[in-house]
């Protein structure tokens, strides 16, 4: 694709692209000019350079978290909604979980986000500072929540790239870390509960726990004026 053809949205749309199935390590300016069928040097024309795509990329995705009309649901509905589309969108796009230790991400998408996020713990009864405290701490939650996906994904890959088999290396990994693990009581009781059909599926009711209980707690912290 010629210089004059490209545009910075088709840049960015295939860096995202890019991103979700080759990660961070994946991303350079000559894989995502063969993606855009053009010379790397075109998309310089376009994006200064690769830590600039990244912010831009990172900035898009934050478009798919849908942001609820307070107007129409309380405000405890409207955390859960967000959160839990934060939590969906960083599954689908697991480097952006990994490039948080390394970037500042900014731009209108996040703040966008940002700013009605905080709108939604104003409504709940935190003011100033507060507010800005109820909102990150749910943001941490979340992202933390998403690390393990996106560490796995990145592990893959690279397993992949040595030309190794990632479900053996997983089954290896897992069975040493159960034999170390059965050297506890409490860890050997939930190994010997892994048969368990109620066991085996409180694991994905973990983030759904997790966040009520955070949310319960900022209740009680709003108190009366909650």
């Amino acid at each position: 694709m010629p210089r004059s053809t490209l545009t910075r949205e088709q840049i960015v749309r295939t860096a995202v692209e890019l991103l979700d199935t080759d990660g961070l390590e994946g991303l350079n300016m000559r894989s995502l000019g063969q993606r855009l069928n053009s010379a790397a040097t075109a998309v310089y024309w376009h994006v200064k350079n690769k830590d600039v795509l990244l912010t831009l990329a990172g900035d898009q995705v934050w478009d798919e978290v849908r942001l609820p009309d307070l107007d129409t649901v309380d405000w405890r509905t409207a955390a859960v909604a967000m959160a839990e589309d934060l939590y969906a969108m960083f599954a689908r796009h697991p480097w952006l979980v990994q490039a948080f230790a390394t970037h500042l991400f900014h731009g209108e998408g996040k703040a966008r986000h940002d700013d009605h996020n905080l709108a939604v713990y104003e409504a709940a009864g935190f003011v100033g500072p507060a507010a800005d405290r109820a909102a990150a701490a749910v943001f941490t939650y979340v992202l933390g929540n998403a690390a393990p996906a996106a560490a796995t994904a990145s592990l893959t890959r690279r397993i992949e790239r040595e030309g190794g088999d990632p479900e053996e290396v997983f089954a290896a990994t897992m069975k040493e870390a159960a034999e170390i693990a059965g050297r506890f009581p409490r860890l050997r009781s939930r190994i010997d509960a892994l048969d368990s059909a109620d066991y085996a599926e409180a694991p994905d009711d973990t983030f759904a726990f997790g966040l009520a209980a955070l949310l319960d707690g900022l209740e009680r912290h709003l108190g009366p004026q909650g």
